[in-house]
């Protein structure tokens, strides 16, 4: 049969993920301007296996391809499940209907999500570390990823074709529109920035767990990633472990983001002096973000790759402003590190947002500028000069070498 639907890929695997458009937010927070990709893939052979399936939401699509693959008197004979999310996992009721006597490859920690999440616990093979299994005439190895990003994740890696099945590592937000491999897309425009902001707010506060997850599949022969989100990586898939690597230790970029909180403009107004200052004093990447109206999932994916970040806000009943104080409890929970601080703060009658900013910045033992300027009502022209050089003292910093 000709594959219309689904895409071959190398040695009888396939993908038949599915892409979807009309979901607004990820995990109910996480924006999706450009969308999200599902991606599930066929191994045929002795046995046919399934490797991880798809929302729900997109059954009937997935469906189809799976019937153009196997053909519909055909079955599958084991589902392979890396990750209980269930992005991955809410349409395996349906799947089972179809093919109820799938055995379900998964390990111990996912045979629990089993059960509380659908009722199922019959025809289960559980897989330990490390641990080679024979499903028909493909061998499979099996990696726990523990928090990357769940408990129970875990990858599985087919030797014969050097391929990883990864689950959510190495993936990103966005669908694949048209091309599914990464030499048949522009991925720097198109997908760099959804990856980047997908491992911040997803994987980021297990960085260290990710990392760990990265050395333990350092020692395999890599030609060939699947994961469970975004490109599959077959030209290159060195480049997106490179990628991962690198967000996992949080290597910061030379620049940085202001994010302010402003009633009525006057937050607002200082916020873009500390930006002048900033370009006046070398650098050349600077974002000014107004904390009202970005979602906080640009706002953590700044913070977590520029150098610099430097936080405005006015007062509110003697406190921060609360969108603020609900960035600060965020990036609490992301962890944050290798990054230079900035804090000012505004007030009308009564102080509070740079006393809680201060406080924040010592609990948290940030690497944080000495100047921290706070300012009442509009600022004038020598405070405008204050928060120009502020900026400059902020690019000093960034721009210094490391001793």
């Amino acid at each position: 049969m000709e594959n219309l639907l689904s895409v071959p890929i190398k040695d009888d695997i396939y993908f038949i993920g599915t892409n979807d458009r009309k979901t607004e937010l990820f995990e109910g927070m996480w924006p999706l301007p450009k969308g999200v990709a599902y991606n599930s893939y066929v191994l045929k052979g002795d046995k046919n296996i399934l490797f991880d399936l798809v929302r729900v939401n997109t059954i009937d699509d997935y469906i189809q391809k799976i019937h153009e693959i196997i053909g519909e008197n055909e079955k599958i004979d084991y589902i392979v499940i890396n990750h209980m999310e269930p992005d991955h996992t809410s349409s395996i009721k349906s799947i089972l209907d179809i093919y109820p006597d799938a055995k379900l490859v998964t390990n111990k920690k996912a045979v629990a999500m089993l059960k509380n999440f659908y009722e199922v616990t019959d025809n289960i093979i559980e897989v330990k570390e490390g641990e080679t299994i024979e499903l028909g005439n493909r061998k499979l190895t099996f990696y726990m990823t523990p928090m990357v990003h769940w408990p129970e994740s875990m990858v599985a890696y087919e030797e014969a074709t050097k391929t990883l099945f990864s689950q959510d590592i190495f993936g990103g937000f966005g669908t694949l529109d048209g091309g599914i491999f990464d030499d048949q897309i522009e991925y720097d425009s198109n997908y760099l920035e959804e990856t980047t902001r997908y491992f911040i707010n997803i994987v980021g506060k297990y960085a260290t767990q990710a990392l760990k997850a990265l050395n333990k599949l350092e020692g395999l022969d890599i030609e060939l990633i699947c994961p469970d989100h975004g490109p599959i990586w077959r030209k290159n898939p060195q480049k997106i472990i490179d990628i991962y690597t690198s967000l996992a230790k949080q290597e910061t970029i030379e620049g940085c983001v202001v994010i302010f909180g402003s009633m009525y403009g006057n937050t607002e107004t200082m916020a873009e002096a500390v930006a002048r200052g900033l370009s006046e004093g070398g650098i050349k990447n600077v974002k000014v973000r107004d904390i009202t109206k970005t979602s906080y999932s640009y706002l953590l994916s700044d913070i977590w790759r520029y150098k610099g970040v430097i936080l405005g806000s006015c007062s509110y009943d003697n406190n921060l402003f609360p969108p603020m104080n609900y960035l600060l409890t965020e990036v609490s929970h992301q962890r944050m590190k290798n990054n230079y601080w900035g804090i000012f703060g505004s007030y009308s009658w009564s102080g509070g947002a740079l006393k809680n900013l201060k406080k924040y910045m010592e609990d948290g033992k940030y690497n944080v500028l000495d100047t921290q300027l706070e300012i009442q009502g509009a600022a004038n022209s020598e405070e405008l000069k204050q928060l120009i050089d502020f900026g400059k003292e902020m690019a000093a910093k960034i721009l210094a070498k490391e001793d």
